[in-house]
């Protein structure tokens, strides 16, 4: 099996992103445990189909792992189709003794007339009602085999009928959703709550109409009411992230923390 995973992580490229988690210095998991967290996101991999590169979900796993014990939020997660990283960042939840909120309408990606036609890269792109779907009953059954469902709380319905709702400080956010319009609602309803120094991640940097969300100067400032923020990996990279900036934080700590991300 050991044979096996190192022969995945040359062949993959994944082999940096792993030394990287490893050598991630935390508060609280030892060298250990963080081996033990890189083979339980293999086991999870092998398992449980997941629409993201290894290299992308350990770069939430390690905002989840680094930030600071006394910084008070709960991890999300929205859009989670089958729970392959639902699984895995629920394995990152319990090591930092945090909740993992998992939103989604567990009925695939809504209809939706969106002009979606390519990546960034070129590449045909096309999200049809019921896409990645992933009920909820099958994304319990993921995460309780593979990951760590104690720390989850499943949130069903359609975004903006459930994060209207929700009010809990957050410390990182995750969010996979595809579609320009959900991300425009996540953003709206999770920004706000972003803890100083926060984090939060979008699968979706490969995508053109959700780029535009990022970059709506006018949304920032007209529904979050704060300039846009510096977004990471935009237009290079599937996976992209920006931090929540605040002046009263530690600007030292949020510096080495972003230097950790990459």
């Amino acid at each position: 099996m050991a044979i096996l995973l190192i022969y995945r992580l040359f062949r993959t490229g994944e082999l940096f992103s792993v030394i990287s988690l490893l050598r991630t210095a935390t508060p609280k998991e030892s060298f250990l445990c963080r081996v033990r967290i890189v083979a339980q996101l293999y086991r999870i991999t092998y398992n449980i189909p997941c629409f993201h590169a290894q290299s992308e979900i350990i770069a939430a796993i390690k905002a989840v792992l680094l930030t600071p014990p006394e910084l008070e939020g709960v991890v999300v997660e929205a859009g989670c189709c089958k729970g392959g990283g639902t699984a895995k960042i629920s394995v990152a939840a319990k090591a930092a003794g945090r909740e993992l909120i998992v939103f989604d309408s567990f009925e695939g990606i809504p209809d939706n007339s969106e002009p979606h036609e390519k990546n960034i890269w070129g590449g045909r792109v096309k999200f049809s009602k019921g896409d990645y779907c992933g009920g909820l009953q099958e994304v319990s059954d993921n995460v309780t085999k593979f990951g760590n469902v104690e720390v989850c709380q499943f949130v069903k319905g359609l975004f903006e009928k459930t994060l209207p709702h929700f009010g809990r400080p957050v410390v990182v956010a995750y969010l996979d959703v595809d579609l320009a319009s959900s991300t425009r609602t996540c953003l709206k309803y999770i920004w706000p709550l972003l803890a100083p120094g926060g984090i939060l991640f979008s699968q979706d940097g490969h995508l053109p109409l959700v780029l535009d969300v990022f970059n709506d100067e006018e949304f920032w400032r007209g529904e979050l009411k704060t300039s846009r923020p510096r977004v990471h990996g935009c237009g290079t990279s599937q996976l992209i992230w920006c931090r929540k900036e605040d002046v009263h934080h530690n600007a030292r700590s949020l510096l080495q923390h972003a230097q950790h991300l990459g």
